[in-house]
């Protein structure tokens, strides 16, 4: 009977989710948290008919998580309706690289000195946990490309670009442990983990995303061809960016943002003057072949169908890293030190790490307590962690680990889940939303 349970138990999970999400996005709950029970009931502990408990299963769960995180990445990169040159910029990339560069910083001090981890150890739970999640923190996103709160965008962009920013801190790690070649002096790993991957990540991702974008308004417009295959385009450019990164050992996840990014500048440059109510009585009048290939609405046409079809996908992605997280927590015994540790995370470290970044940022109150609360940790916590499992770490060491990134990922998606829909409720108001 096991393929039959399984399509009941997933028909029944999604059936259930498209009933009840709107009644979720009232409540003080999320789809996460329902993902994680059902997880965690057919797990090891339940039903036993999921069991990918590391290390075994490590190589499957980062190549679940390693998707869902893509698929995510060039989502919030197609969200972000503002020009690279812009000042809006700034909050975003100061989060993204500096905040969670001192979250790593404190959340290693934490295991040096008060778990006793060894400090390459330290280091890679730092690495672990610092990424912010862009699968299971769409709730305190951008709602659509025109939305330009500070609060948002900020979050949006620092998710899409710390999860490829914690990249060269899990080598570090790794590095130290004697899992990963650092070079003489670390000059390896500042030459070409620091510098070249974090520079030509982005770079491979925007010559993709601007390079596909325009060749398809060309065709559209020119010839009306290539139309209504938007959800190949999609997937094409997330493959040909995290592909071609991978192939010159570059950061994958960097690019595939950059190329969600550059896709929608090619939207924004080529749409000329055009508003939005424009387009949207536009949309009215012709057909969907008019709108794909009309000189006036391609642009936009084309990039709110792959963004509406990459939704789709990432909700499937999002299912399906909850569940293998639920299963895992299932397997695992859930260390004690978690809550103490956990506390100190959310608490300290990522408010603390978060006021550094925010230096002259000019935010409220309010707004800079939203930034230090939401750091969302998920699939981008669970990648690492296989990827860190599958390149042989030590087995006492591994253990600890997975206890603790398994116990901060559950807790982040209870307490955030729970507090997201009455907290940007509030905040909503407050704007006079």
């Amino acid at each position: 009977m096991g393929d039959t349970a399984w399509f009941l138990v997933i028909g029944l999970l999604l059936t259930a989710m498209a009933f009840t999400g709107s009644v979720l996005k009232r409540a003080p709950l999320s789809a996460a948290m329902f993902y994680l029970a059902a997880g965690f009931v057919i797990g090891p502990a339940g039903a036993g008919m999921l069991d990918l408990r590391f290390p075994g299963g490590a190589l499957i769960v980062e190549r679940i998580a390693e998707v869902a995180v893509l698929v995510s990445l060039f989502t919030a990169g197609l969200k972000l309706r503002v020009p690279p040159g812009d000042r809006r910029w700034l909050l975003p990339l100061r989060l993204a690289f500096l905040s969670m560069a001192v979250t790593v910083g404190l959340i290693a001090l934490i295991g040096v000195f008060l778990l006793g981890l060894p400090v390459g150890a330290a280091v890679l739970l730092g690495a672990i946990l610092a990424p912010t999640d862009p699968v299971l923190a769409s709730d305190v996103q951008v709602t659509d490309a025109w939305d330009d709160d500070r609060v948002r965008f900020s979050l949006t962009g620092e998710a899409g670009m710390n999860d490829g920013a914690a990249f060269p801190f899990v080598l570090l790690g790794l590095g130290l442990l004697g899992l990963h070649d650092l070079g003489t002096g670390w000059w390896k790993w500042l030459a070409v983990d620091v510098a070249w991957g974090v520079i030509a990540g982005p770079a491979v991702g925007w010559a993709l995303g601007a390079a596909a974008g325009k060749l398809v308004l060309y065709l559209r417009r020119r010839h009306r061809e290539a139309v209504g295959l938007d959800d190949f385009l999609t997937l094409g450019l997330i493959a040909l960016s995290f592909g071609l990164a991978d192939l010159i050992h570059a950061y994958g996840f960097l690019a595939v943002f950059a190329a969600g990014v550059a896709l929608r500048r090619v939207e924004m440059r080529e749409s000329g003057d055009a508003s939005r109510e424009e387009l949207r009585e536009r949309r009215k009048e012709v057909d969907e072949e008019d709108l794909a290939t009309d000189p006036r609405t391609a642009p936009t046409h084309m990039t709110r169908q792959v963004l509406r079809f990459n939704e789709h996908i990432e909700r499937i992605g999002e299912v399906a890293v909850v569940i293998v997280l639920g299963s895992l927590l299932s397997a695992a015994t859930l260390t004690p030190k978690g809550w103490w540790f956990v506390p100190l995370v959310f608490l300290v470290v990522r408010p603390v790490a978060t006021r550094v970044g925010l230096v002259g940022a000019g935010l409220k109150g309010p707004q800079r307590a939203l930034i230090g609360w939401f750091g969302v940790r998920g699939a981008g916590s669970v990648y690492y962690l296989a990827f860190v499992l599958g390149h042989g770490a030590p087995e006492p060491l591994a253990d600890e680990l997975t206890q603790l990134t398994l116990t901060a990922v559950a807790a982040s998606i209870v307490l955030h889940g729970v507090s997201v829909t009455p907290l940007m409720n509030l905040y909503g108001r407050m704007r006079g939303h």
